[in-house]
């Protein structure tokens, strides 16, 4: 089974590497990007024979532990089998 770990910035936080990003977008002439917000993505192989809701749950401990800061962003898990 693998999973897909999403995280990020919460709305109203400041994104000033989603801002940089924007401005070159738009400096090599990429038109139509109205704004950028930057994130991180975690793929995740697990053993197999794992219990799909114990797997999700260690993920989001695992969130709340080490791989999203929540004060100031969100994370989301994905599980594929």
């Amino acid at each position: 089974m693998k999973a897909r770990v999403t995280v990020t910035l919460k709305n109203g936080v400041l994104d000033p590497q989603g801002k940089a990003i924007e401005g070159a977008l738009r400096s090599l002439g990429v038109e139509g990007v109205a704004s950028v917000r930057q994130g991180k993505v975690f793929d995740v192989e697990l053993l197999p024979g794992v219990d799909a809701a114990r797997a999700e749950a260690a993920l989001k401990q695992a969130c709340e532990k080490l791989l999203a800061n929540t004060v100031v962003e969100n994370y989301r898990v994905e599980l594929a089998p």
